[in-house]
């Protein structure tokens, strides 16, 4: 209830207090003055408390609990406890006060006899004294903030900022299940736990609470579990083999308390009932018929089970266990024109109900089942149904729903059976064990309450509304029982069949979420429901009998009445909705209620003249206080109830029983109202904003219009809520009989029926939207009266969006002639005298059409944004020009202004077009006739022409909002707008004046009649074009803000834009459908184009062709799956690189040229890629395997590497297989076929002809593995029996052992493809990506710049999907976008710059040298790998390795043309002629070169390709040096158990140069022994461990590096020792670091030899590291050679 009053218009002109009894005509009212505006008044039975700006309180009247006991002091005095407290609202009960802070703090204080102050102990509270609400439940307890207060006679309600009802105090009001008074300490009303509560009231005795409907947003509300009184769970679960049985029969000893009533009627104790879900309508029961009272005693149980099922079907027994509660809704069907179902039908379901009951019992154990029927639950409220209970009780709930799929249960049954019951349809069939006697309800209240019309308007309205469930689910007693085995519902099968007849009448009239669903909080509710408990002798509960309730119970006929705010006289309830009306219901002895029925035990409407609109309301002792809008501007107060008489007020203290007596009286004598009467006074208290009533009091605030500000504010609420009123007539007088009529769907047609839906729907929305608006600016008035918290500028546009589809829908329906159409059904209602419509529709024509009155009455709502504007802007006027809140309104009012401005035009589109289907009745116009269709122009008047027509042909033009039309004899042509541009033709050379329409699939001419003709029909279509684009694109909101701009719109839309459109014409794209961007009549740029039988092509266009990058698709219908293609495009075709998944498990990797695999590329086969049985990478032309390739055979075990032809392999190649068998030769055919050479693993050897794979034919020589060789012709499969006919020889017989070497050696490697036959298709493609027709051939210049478009576009490509580019990545890219510039001569420095620019470009697969880098990398391992890592490919990988070198280096030179070529020299800067000598001398000082100054390939280029290859290289040399490696390493292994000493003597090392430190003077050698003996490791470590890292570097120069650091290291060693400057001979240096290396320790030295020999790099063979590098190798000699004595 926070206020605050702008502090800018003076303390004077706000909240202004005015106080009088009674409505007598010499009634007038004194005024109260105060230090501040009042905000908020409270009224007890003979005292106030007043709520002054700034958070003061004061009290007025007798004040018996002040210590200093005045009788009654003339002034308010201020409670000076609450002092530096910031109150913010208070509240006033008969006999004690409250106040809430600021903070949510209570402070309460009067008399406490009864608890009501909740502080214990204290028979009366003298001052303000705060009072705790404190949530046990949470951990640690909580003190919970309170929003407001409302004070009855004996107790106090309190609203949590959780919007949760605590209170406190004595009676059955409290709503609490305890046994003792009392309550002290405020206690949750655990009744409505879990509800959103919106407001409290309390009587004398009894309390009311609005309550939100529960809607989407009260799911997350925690469930409660517990009993708050016993602690028991309130559900148990039963777990059974097919189903689980929930049950929530909690019964709590504790909450039993029995009324006079029940005693009398010796009723069984009252326990919480079942209920029926509240938001139900209440309906008469057809069983019990008659007004009797309910039955006193038992009641037979078969008789009482019959009943309760019958509950189930609807038949709206309602029943509550103790008290005859409520009477439940249910599902209506309608049969005949009786809304219920017959009496068979309601027999048959008992039957089948009383079946299940003992089905039930037999599985159940007789606990209790619900069965849930009608099916009108919708599968959401059902999921948050189980939900709920799952999270009360355990996970397996779910799981087990889950598993059942209750939806699915719900699916069977027609969603005609929601009718009545809508998502609120959760009957129960509750099968009872006998403990318990049920009563029927006396259902003659409910007759009373809903007379048969509200039936009706109840049962539409009934499918919006939410399910609402008291509590949890009830806190009755309910089971779900899930049946895994049977779906089946049981309802009769008439009743399914009944239920299954379409009505036309269950159209959803009020919309479920309110205006937008994020709108929903901001907008004040207005689906609420009223709860009401405590005493009810007077009727005051409103639920049609006069029993006490302990629990809140929700009023069923005020379910659909759209409560906005609840108040509570002594005996006597009030309910004010948000269409202006006041439910009144309880005591009426002084006329309190409006009406005269007496007294009212339902909530009836009070009377007031037709016109007078209620918005806010007061309840005294015995009379009622109306606020309320009238014809004038100002407000009016209605006084309803008993004139106050001087002298009753100076008797207080006499006898009950006299004061009746004089009551009666009073009565008799007429000195009360018949229906509230108009305070006469009113008009004289200014703009009045808050009525309160209390005792016998009455009291009006008031502010004065300060430069109309308050004037304007109080216009507009006003304004908002007559509209309200008035669309909410249109509904129920208009719409709903027409909707109801039976003939209406027949006289619509389908179309029209549909788009009326619709349109009614929309009429809903915008209604709901202005009731909230409206409920929302009346709390403003109340409260706070300022601009701040106007929806309508924050949330314009929630109300133009509204209006914006409101308009279309009344269009589209007009357009499609549905006005007409409803007008015979309209005459059939309304008759001839449409006098209601006319009114209604305010319609000023003289004798208009039923047509036109309904035109009239649907546009409507659309004169509101006028009114609107206009209010704005009457409340701009009161702010400076300059202010923020100036601004806003001042924006807020031009929206509303341009939006009505706009929908003016529309309504005149529609209207235009609608005509023009009028005047053109026929076949094709009806076809072409749609309701979102607007005509533009047209041509049939001539005005435009086809070119080149025949003279008798028909051409008409028409021109729609979203199409132009060429219709012509028969026939005619839809083009949609999207896809058509329009340009003018240039007329100096023709004299025609003619247009050029660029269709996708068709150009033609149009010739106009004159030139003010052709910029007519130019600039309708361009502008057609350009809202057709717009209208796609852009949301309203835009649409909104463009259509003030509209005069001035630009007359060309673009060329290049994005539609969709299907293709029609015969070709290529017959039937397909394109969906991106176009341009000048071709897609062009990113779309998707799909074809009917499946296809799909995603990606870039260029000119109405694939091109560029895009993934393609294409059904395979054989195998079921897809063929995929991803990759670049060029003219419609397949066009470089890209991967073609084929359905067949097959993936091509490579090139495409002409959607042909051409170029180089990789095809793995088999059905999982990553176990493929085969894989082929190599060359293709043309779709075949072609070139040179290399196939990996998994299944057979065997690798080729050599040339293809046409799929075969057909030249020279090799293959190698898992045993070891090694062939290379030549093949014909797919075979082995020619000469060739075989060896297999043990070095057995044939040379000669072959004829098959592994077959043997013709001449040749076999060579066995010890020298012996047989020569002659062979004949058979290698490994089964081959027959010989030839000579055997056995060389080597008489020669010695030394000899042996010379056994004639095969020589590998003539008959296989040479190294630069290799790959050639991959540098190919990398040359064409530089350009290049042939290598080198091509523009320096040209190649640049194809590789900065390369990298930008792959940037661009990237900048989509960022998540494929890591950080360092992105980062590369960016550096490589600065090009090493390429002119001059090459200087070291800019060698290097060249050198890191190779770095980073080969470390990006975007860059052409980096994509050549990854390729040859995956053609190289794809050789070398599994198979292939054969020792005899050795010397193949070797020289593989130099011709990429070679191919390479020739690239980079080609981009940096100035590098020297191999071998060539780059001068120093300073040239030095020593560095350049040779070091003659071996003792020259070692110094390390200078590297780079001779340029060659392997120094540019190893050190980027060599770590990639190394693993396969490397393996390679292993596998070649494995058995020399073995011999090396059983010597480095025996020799290293040595301790140093004895190593460094072994080896014959000089004792200078033994590192061990010891005196000189010591003579005795044996002494320097003993130290030696044991150490080991120690000498030269760190040489040692210099040498070790040679296995950790890649490239020859990285080693030969280590090698020299080794050296440095030793030599540094031994300078210290020696302590001087020494120079090496080579008989001094070999045995120290043949030492070294025996320590290093390295495991394949003999492959890192080989490894260096072969690669390094030409020009260093002959200086320092190659000197050093050949004592390695002599070292390695040595070491295998050795022989250790």
């Amino acid at each position: 209830m926070e206020r605050t009053s702008s502090g800018d218009d003076g303390g004077g002109e706000r909240g202004l207090l005015h106080t009088w009894k009674g409505y007598s005509y010499s009634v007038t009212p004194e005024r109260l003055l105060l230090r501040g505006p009042v905000l908020q008044v409270a009224l007890g039975t003979r005292h106030g408390v007043l709520l002054v700006e700034g958070g003061l309180v004061y009290s007025f009247g007798e004040l018996p609990w002040k210590q200093s006991h005045v009788p009654e002091p003339a002034k308010p005095t201020l409670e000076s406890a609450l002092s530096g407290q910031r109150v913010v609202a208070v509240a006033a009960g008969s006999f004690h006060s409250g106040a809430v802070t600021e903070d949510g703090g209570v402070h309460m204080w009067g008399d406490n006899a009864s608890g009501q102050c909740g502080l214990s102990g204290l028979s009366t509270v003298p001052n303000p004294t705060p009072v705790a609400l404190v949530d046990t439940d949470t951990t640690p307890p909580q003190t919970v903030p309170v929003l407001e207060l409302a004070c009855g006679e004996q107790h106090t309600l309190a609203l949590s900022a959780q919007r949760e009802v605590w209170a406190w105090g004595s009676g059955c009001q409290l709503g609490l299940n305890v046994a003792v008074f009392p309550v002290w300490k405020p206690q949750k009303v655990e009744h409505l736990a879990g509800r959103y509560v919106l407001q409290v009231a309390c009587g004398a005795s009894h309390s009311l609470a609005l309550v939100r409907c529960l809607g989407p947003q009260d799911i997350h509300r925690p469930p409660i579990d517990k009993c708050r009184q016993c602690n028991q769970l309130l559900f148990t679960m039963t777990d059974k083999e097919d189903h689980v049985i929930i049950s929530d029969a909690h019964y709590c000893p504790l909450s039993v308390e029995l009324t006079e009533d029940e005693v009398r009627l010796q009723a069984p104790a009252l326990t919480q009932g079942l209920k029926m879900s509240p938001s139900e309508p209440v309906l008469p029961s057809h069983t019990s018929t008659s007004n009797s009272p309910p039955p006193t005693k038992g009641v037979d149980p078969t008789q009482d089970s019959e009943k309760e099922s019958a509950l189930a079907n609807g038949a709206l027994t309602a029943r509550d266990s103790g008290t005859p509660a409520q009477s439940g809704g249910g599902v209506v069907v309608g049969v005949k024109s009786s809304p219920y179902p017959d009496e068979q039908a309601v027999k048959d379901y008992l039957k089948k109900l009383s079946e299940a009951e003992q089905m039930a019992k037999a599985t159940a154990g007789g606990t209790h089942t619900l069965l849930s029927s009608a099916g009108g639950l919708s599968s959401s409220t059902l999921n948050s149904l189980v939900a709920s209970c799952a999270s009360a009780v355990g996970e397996r709930v779910a799981s087990t729903y889950e598993a059942l799929s209750l939806k699915k249960m719900m699916n069977y049954l027609p969603s005609g059976v929601a009718k009545a019951g809508g998502p609120a349809g959760l009957m129960s069939a509750v099968c009872d064990n006998t403990t318990e006697r049920v009563r029927l309800e006396d259902s003659m209240q409910a007759k009373k309450s809903s007379s048969t019309g509200d039936i009706r308007e109840e049962e539409a309205e009934g499918l919006r509304r939410r399910l609402s469930l008291p509590g949890l689910l009830s806190q009755g007693r309910y089971a779900v029982h899930l049946l895994s085995t049977s779906y089946t519902l049981l309802l009769s099968p008439r009743l399914l069949r009944k239920a299954c007849r379409p009505r036309m009448r269950a159209v959803a009239l009020t919309p479920l979420g309110g205006p937008v669903p994020e709108a929903q909080e901001v907008f004040p509710t207005l689906q609420t429901e009223v709860w009401s408990w405590g005493h009810g002798e007077h009727g005051q509960l409103g639920h049609g009998d006069s029993l006490a309730r302990v629990q809140p119970l929700c009023i069923k006929s005020l379910n659909s009445k759209e409560v906005v705010r609840v108040a509570a006289g002594a005996h006597h309830s009030l309910a004010l909705t948000a269409q202006s009306q006041v439910f009144s219901w309880g005591s009426n002895s002084f006329g309190q209620l409006g009406h005269m029925e007496s007294p009212s035990t339902v909530p009836r409407l009070a009377k007031l003249s037709e016109g007078i609109r209620v918005w806010d309301m007061s309840a005294g002792e015995r009379h009622t206080l109306l606020l309320a809008d009238g014809d004038c501007l100002r407000p009016i107060i209605y006084y309803s109830g008993q004139q106050v008489k001087e002298e009753a007020e100076e008797s207080p203290a006499k006898e009950l029983g006299q004061q009746e007596e004089e009551e009666e009286e009073e009565q008799r004598a007429g000195s009360y109202t018949q229906q509230p009467v108009l305070l006469p006074f009113c008009m004289d208290l200014g703009y009045v904003s808050n009525v309160f009533a209390g005792g016998q009091r009455c009291v009006a605030l008031s502010d004065m219009n300060v430069m109309g500000f308050i004037a304007s504010l109080h216009e507009l609420a006003s304004a908002e809520r007559k509209f309200y009123c008035k669309l909410c007539n249109i509904k129920t007088q208009i719409i709903r009989p027409l909707l109801e009529m039976e003939s209406l769907s027949s006289a619509l047609g389908q179309t029209a029926t549909g788009l009326l839906h619709t349109l009614i729907g929309r009429f809903s929305l915008l209604c709901h939207l202005t009731g909230q608006h409206a409920a929302s600016l009346t709390a403003n008035l109340r409260r706070v009266r300022d601009v701040n918290s106007l929806l309508i500028l924050d949330h314009a546009s929630i109300f133009l969006d509204s209006y914006t589809e409101y308009c279309s829908a009344v269009g589209n329906f007009q357009v499609m002639g549905g006005f007409q159409t409803l007008t015979k059904p309209s005459l059939d209602f309304f008759g001839k005298s449409p006098e209601l419509l006319k009114k209604l529709s305010e319609c000023s024509e003289e004798n208009p059409t039923m047509a036109d009155l309904l035109v009239a009455l649907f546009y409507l709502p659309t004169r509101h944004l006028h009114e609107y504007g206009r209010l704005l802007l009457k409340l701009v006027t009161c702010f400076e020009v300059c202010s923020n809140d100036y601004q806003r309104l001042q924006d807020s009012c031009s929206k509303f202004e341009a939006l009505a401005l706009q929908l003016k035009r529309k309504r005149k589109d529609a209207d235009y077009t609608f005509h023009f289907w009028k005047s053109f009745p026929g076949k094709m116009t009806d076809s072409l006739r749609k309701p979102r269709r607007r005509l533009i122009c047209e041509s049939s008047n001539k005005a435009l022409m086809l070119q080149n027509a025949g003279r008798f042909s028909v051409n008409w033009f028409i021109v729609f909002n979203d199409a132009l039309v060429h219709a012509q004899f028969s026939t005619h042509h839809v083009f949609p707008l999207a896809t058509l541009w329009v340009e003018p033709i240039p007329e100096e050379n023709t004299g025609l004046h003619g247009l050029k329409v660029i269709t996708p699939e068709e150009t033609f001419t149009l010739l106009a009649s004159s030139p003010m003709e052709k910029t007519k029909w130019l600039r309708s279509i361009n502008q057609a074009v350009d809202q057709a684009l717009s209208a796609a694109a852009r949301d309203s909101a835009a649409a909104r803000d463009s259509a003030s701009a509209d005069s001035g719109q630009k007359l060309e839309p673009p060329t290049s834009r994005t539609a969709s459109y299907t293709f029609y014409k015969d070709g290529r794209l017959k039937e397909a459908t394109y969906e991106g961007r176009w341009l000048a009549g071709k897609p062009n740029g990113r779309g998707v184009l799909k074809w009917p039988d499946g296809r799909i092509y995603t990606g870039s266009f260029k000119n109405g062709l694939e091109d560029g990058f895009g993934e393609f698709l294409a059904p395979n219908k054989t195998l079921n799956k897809n063929d995929q293609y991803l990759g670049h495009w060029k003219d419609g075709k397949m066009h470089g690189l890209g991967t073609y998944r084929y359905a067949s498990g097959e993936v091509y990797d490579g090139s495409f040229q002409d959607s042909m695999r051409h170029g180089h590329g990789m095809l793995r086969s088999g059905k999982l890629n990553t176990s493929s049985p085969s894989v082929f990478i190599g060359q293709w032309l043309q779709d075949k395997k072609t070139g040179y390739g290399v196939f990996d055979d998994i299944t057979k075990g065997e690798k080729y590497m050599g040339m293809w032809q046409d799929h075969l392999r057909q030249g020279t190649g090799v293959v190698v297989t898992q045993f070891g068998l090694y062939y290379e030769g030549a093949f014909k055919d797919n075979k082995m076929m020619g000469t060739g050479i075989l060896l297999s693993e043990d070095d057995t050897t044939y040379e000669g002809e072959f004829s098959d794979d592994w077959t043997l034919n013709g001449k040749g020589t076999l060579t066995m593995a010890n020298g012996d060789f047989l020569e002659g012709s062979f004949n058979g499969e290698w490994g089964s029996g081959l027959k010989v006919t030839g000579s055997y020889f056995k060389p080597h017989l008489f020669d010695t052992d030394k000899d042996k070497d010379k056994t004639r050696a095969v020589k590998l490697g003539c008959l296989c493809v040479c190294a630069e036959d290799k790959w050639q298709a991959v540098f190919e493609e990398c040359w064409s990506q530089l350009g290049c027709e042939a290598a080198g051939r091509g523009e320096n210049r040209k190649a640049w710049e194809n590789i900065a478009v390369a990298l930008t576009t792959s940037r661009q490509h990237i900048a989509d999907s960022p998540e494929t580019l890591s950080r360092s990545h992105s980062r590369t890219l960016e550096s490589l976008e600065v090009i090493p510039q390429h002119v001059g001569p090459i200087t070291m420095e800019r060698y290097h710059s060249i050198r890191l620019y190779l770095l980073k470009a080969c470390d990006t697969p975007l860059h052409p040298l980096g994509r050549l880098l990854e390729t040859l990398v995956a053609v190289y391992r794809m050789t070398y790998v599994g198979v292939g890592a054969n020792r005899r490919l050795l010397p193949q990988a070797v020289n593989e390795i130099k011709s990429y070198l070679n191919c390479i280096f020739q690239i980079v030179r080609f981009l940096f043309p100035d590098l020297p070529e191999e071998g060539g020299l780059i001068p120093e800067p300073t040239t030095n002629l020593q560095d350049k000598k040779e070091p003659g001398s071996t003792d020259a000082p070692l110094e390390s070169p200078k590297p780079g100054r001779v340029v060659s390939s392997s120094a540019l280029l190893l050190p980027v390709l060599l770590p990639r290859l190394y693993p396969p290289l490397f393996t390679l040399y292993a596998l070649d040096k494995e058995r020399e490696d073995d011999v090396y390493w059983d010597c480095v292994l025996r020799l290293n158990k040595q301790p140093d000493m004895a190593l460094l003597a072994f080896l014959g090392v000089q004792q200078k140069f033994w590192p061990v430190s010891f005196p000189v003077s010591m003579p005795a050698l044996g002494e320097k022994q003993q130290v030696l003996s044991s150490t080991k490791d120690a000498c030269f470590a760190s040489a040692v461990e210099t040498l070790q890292q040679i296995s950790t570097t890649f490239t020859p120069s990285d080693k030969l590096q280590v090698i020299q650091l080794t050296f440095e290291e030793i030599t540094q060693e031994v300078q210290s020792l020696l302590k001087q400057d020494f120079l090496w001979s080579m008989d001094d240096l070999f045995p120290v670091f043949l030492y070294v290396v025996l320590r290093s320790r390295i495991r394949n030295l003999g492959s890192e030899v080989s490894l260096i020999e072969d690669l390094m790099d030409p020009c260093v063979q002959h200086g320092e590291h190659g000197i050093m590098f050949t004592t390695l190798k002599a070292c390695y000699y040595q070491i295998q050679h050795e022989k250790i004595t």
